[in-house]
């Protein structure tokens, strides 16, 4: 055996082979425990090169000296055993001797395996050649052969050519309808033809290789589903590809109201054509077109709500018996949320009322015209037979309840505790409450018992990257977490104290990492991210050398505020512990400390000075300064962005550590964006958490990543705006820009956050909405922000209640816009214009604004019914219903 383990640990594959084709089932059985042993031994260093070099032959070896195919399956598909440099063919040589239904249990017990094994398909699929077994149909097995042969072109035949071929055609075909998230691999390879997935399958159904009726019930079945947008286009086309005749349509009517009423736009769309074709041509009930008309008439998307009413009156004007049936579906429009699908309902319900015969059915759509907008309802009264609308109660507006910060609970009080939080932070995206929990909590701990901390911790240490034992690892522990490390997320300040506690980071790089005062690279982030490291840094190195007995610095609160007192009653501990203050982690808690409250500001200077210590006159002189001063702001045009840059604020200069000085110096989006080293990770809630007083001088610095989600498209910056509309100081003008740029946002959530700001600052008083409405108007008209997104982001604000918040802006925000109209520029006006004219109707309509709105007269009185010109005249009349009830 010295010499198969020889061969093993210098990664002779071949030779490993020979070795164990010599010797009995029952050696290679007993050999197996050294092999789990070497594996063990061989995990704990994995990226060394002995290991690299070994761990193909022990692969191949494992598989050989098992005889239990659940065991051979595990291995194979183990994590830790996929290296590259084995292939299939290997293992089919030592698995060839196995009987065929020990073979079968194999293929299936790999084919169970999630997609993410990556077991091979050429190794699942020459097993089931071997064994003779029925071909699996599972997700990984199905995946592994649409990548097979959809991938195939370098053998110069089409994908049709490779699918007529393929014995297991239609039990794989079957199973493909059925797997998640697909889509995006059958759309690989040529758009149309033969070498395309719809093509292909398109063809071996006119071909009769694949049963018609099972792959048109599969391929709908599929679409009702559901499923990602890549499925939904996939399976689509497939659809559109096997061409239904109107029979095959007619007898699933059930199934296309159902995509009609609930699938994705281009589904329901396509449905929505066969259900239109088929009624037109008589071969759908009234009934069933009532029905689904009533689910689409309420999806948001204006073209298909258009396409059914306009199939409603083709439908009304061909049959007048069908009055009764349809126009109470024409009516439930009445309330849906865009003005001018209203009008076009109202149009065909007034067009085809007389056709009514049922008393009951013409109090229905006089009942439903209440929901009409007012101009429309007014309308209705006369047309339909709709009760006059009741004078307006006083308009109420609605806004959340502010949101009060969460006081952070005492540190872990077992290590036990302490660990569980720590695994937990570390394995998500932690808030600044679970972070600086674990911090401390990691501070106290390491100073009462090291030793028991250090084996409570063990489990989650055993988990992270770093852990490795074997020289590779050490030898770039000191380079990761060096200063070429950049700046620290929070799991990766949560890291570095896990490291330092386990003993691998040299004790020299500790100490010239906590007295960095400069980064050698420098972006707008720079100065938030120095001060968050070198807090970390510092407190990292006493861990080694000093512990600090608990942070100075840990907030009260979630949003970074730390109270007076507290902090007093922490400085008074530390003297009578005689304990050594931790620079940095002192200039954060001065940074972090509550001075907005003047009275409870000056009864704590008065404690600190008491103190008598040198960091307590500190705190009393930062404590009777006064209230924070937000710097000064200039904008500055980046085309097509406006930006900020801040002046330089004194307060910071003096009493900080160098490390923390540059927060106090002045910054520009424009001149220090270039060369960001931070857009891999960042932590700007915990920034937000550096200066929480100071919200101004943190949003100075987000502007630019923020002004990325309207301009560039990026996703998932502007899920910082509702912190930081929740945190402290004057909401000036930066913050006022991110809100801004958030509603403009290219993605759904982004735009939500944006929202969410909105509303928090409106809820706490700060909104200045001249202010965002100016910023949101002039953002538009450069091209930095699309109509169409702000408005639905302005109409997802309005429909919580705050429709006197979302005027407010868009008074100030039309008539830039309108202004250009007005001045009739080569241009043209800009595109969805309308739409946010839509919003300020419905806005001024249901808050009662009142007054005149700059150049949307002239708006207004342009020719045409375009929906800017129907908005225009819709607002102006909202405006001056007295003027508009005179005309």
């Amino acid at each position: 055996m010295t010499s198969l383990m020889e061969a093993l640990r210098a990664g002779r594959t071949a030779e490993v082979i020979g070795l164990l084709d010599a010797m009995t089932d029952a050696e290679r059985r007993s050999f197996f425990p050294e092999l789990k042993a070497l594996r063990k031994e061989l995990r704990a260093a994995r990226w060394d090169s002995s290991s690299r070099r070994s761990s193909p032959a022990l692969y191949v070896a494992g598989v050989a000296c098992q005889t239990g195919a659940a065991g051979v399956a595990s291995w194979i598909a183990a994590a830790d055993m996929r290296w590259p440099g084995v292939s299939p063919a290997v293992l089919l040589r030592v698995l060839a001797g196995r009987e065929t239904g020990w073979l079968a249990d194999l293929t299936g017990r790999l084919a169970q395996r999630p997609a993410t094994a990556r077991v091979p398909y050429e190794l699942m699929s020459a097993l089931v050649r071997l064994a003779g077994c029925p071909v699996p149909t599972t997700d990984a097995y199905v995946r592994g052969w649409v990548e097979q042969v959809g991938g195939g072109w370098q053998r110069g035949n089409t994908l049709l050519e490779r699918l007529r071929t393929d014995p297991h055609l239609v039990p794989l075909v079957a199973a493909l309808f059925e797997v998640n998230d697909i889509g995006g691999l059958l759309q690989w390879g040529p758009d149309e033809g033969p070498g395309s997935w719809h093509g292909a399958l398109g063809q071996l159904t006119a071909e009769g290789r694949l049963d018609r009726r099972a792959t048109v019930d599969a391929c709908v079945a599929r679409l009702l589903r559901g499923g990602t947008n890549a499925d939904h286009r996939a399976f689509l086309r497939v659809l559109t590809t096997l061409a239904l005749t109107r029979e095959e349509q007619r007898e699933r009517v059930a199934d296309w109201m159902a995509l009609a009423s609930d699938a994705v736009s281009p589904v329901a769309s396509h449905a929505q054509s066969v259900l239109g074709a088929l009624a037109l041509e008589g071969r759908m009930s009234h009934r069933h077109l009532a029905e689904v008309s009533g689910a689409v008439l309420f999806r948001p998307e204006r073209k298909l709500v258009r396409a059914q009413l306009v199939l409603l009156g083709k439908v009304l004007a061909r049959d007048a018996a069908a009055a009764d049936e349809l126009l109470p579906a024409v009516a439930q429009a009445f309330g849906h949320e865009d003005a001018g699908v209203q009008e076009r309902a109202l149009k065909l319900a007034e067009r085809h009322a007389k056709k009514v015969s049922s008393v009951e059915v013409r109090a229905e759509i006089a009942l439903a015209a209440e929901e009409l907008i007012p101009p429309l309802r007014s309308r209705a009264v006369g047309s339909l037979g709709a009760a006059p609308a009741q004078a307006a109660s006083a308009y109420e507006e609605v806004l959340p309840l502010v949101p009060e910060p969460a006081r952070l609970a005492p540190a872990a009080a077992s290590v036990v505790e302490l660990a569980e939080e720590v695994g937990a932070a570390l394995e998500s995206d932690s808030d600044v409450t679970g972070f600086e929990r674990a911090l401390d909590g990691l501070v106290r701990h390491a100073h009462r018992d090291r030793d028991a901390l250090l084996q409570a911790l063990e489990p989650v240490i055993s988990r992270r990257w770093w852990d490795g034992g074997g020289q590779y690892h050490h030898a770039r522990l000191d380079h990761q977490f060096g200063e070429a490390r950049g700046g620290f997320d929070a799991s990766a300040g949560l890291d570095l104290l896990l490291i330092t506690l386990r003993g691998k980071l040299k004790t020299g790089t500790l100490r010239a990492s906590a007295r960095v005062t400069k980064s050698a690279r420098s972006c707008v982030h720079t100065a938030l991210s120095q001060a968050f490291d070198a807090r970390l840094w510092e407190v990292a190195y006493r861990m080694r050398v000093d512990p600090l007995p608990f942070l100075l610095s840990t907030p009260t609160w979630s949003t970074g505020l730390l109270e007076p007192d507290e902090l007093v009653e922490r400085l008074d501990a530390y003297r009578r512990l005689g304990a050594r203050v931790s620079e940095a982690d002192f200039a954060q808690a001065l940074l972090r400390v509550r001075r907005a409250d003047r009275p409870a500001a000056a009864a704590a200077a008065e404690r600190a000075a008491a103190l008598g210590t040198a960091e307590g006159r500190r705190l009393a002189r930062r404590l009777t300064a006064g209230a924070p001063v937000p710097p000064s702001i200039r904008r500055r045009t980046s085309a097509p962005r406006i930006l900020v840059e801040s002046g330089e604020l004194l307060e910071l200069q003096e009493d900080f550590p160098d490390a923390f000085r540059a927060l106090g110096k002045p910054s520009s989006a424009v001149a220090e964006s270039r060369y960001c080293y931070h857009w891999a990770y960042s932590p700007r809630p915990h920034w937000l958490a550096v200066l929480p007083e100071l919200r101004e001088l943190v949003a100075v610095r987000f502007l630019q990543d923020v002004s990325a989600v309207a301009v560039d498209d990026t996703r998932g910056v502007a899920a910082v705006l509702p912190l930081l509309a929740e945190s402290g100081g004057e909401a000036g003008e930066a913050t006022h820009l991110c809100v801004a740029y958030g509603l403009g946002a290219r993605h759904p959530e982004d735009r939500l956050a944006a929202v969410d700001a909105l509303l928090v600052l409106a809820a706490r008083g700060q909104l200045d909405a001249s202010r965002l409405g100016a910023d949101l108007g002039e953002l538009v008209r450069d091209g930095a922000v699309k109509p169409l997104r702000l408005a639905e982001s302005l109409r997802t604000a309005a429909a919580t209640g705050a429709y006197a918040t979302v005027w407010g802006l868009l008074n100030h925000a039309l008539p830039p816009l309108l202004s250009v109209l007005a001045a009739d520029g080569p241009d043209g006006p800009v595109r969805g214009l309308g739409d946010l004219l839509a919003v300020a109707a419905e806005c001024a309509e249901r808050s009662g604004a009142r007054g005149d709105l700059p150049h949307l007269a002239r708006a207004a009185d342009r020719g045409g019914s375009s929906r800017l010109v129907a908005q225009a005249r819709r607002l102006r009349g909202a405006l001056a219903p007295e003027a508009a009830a005179a005309a």
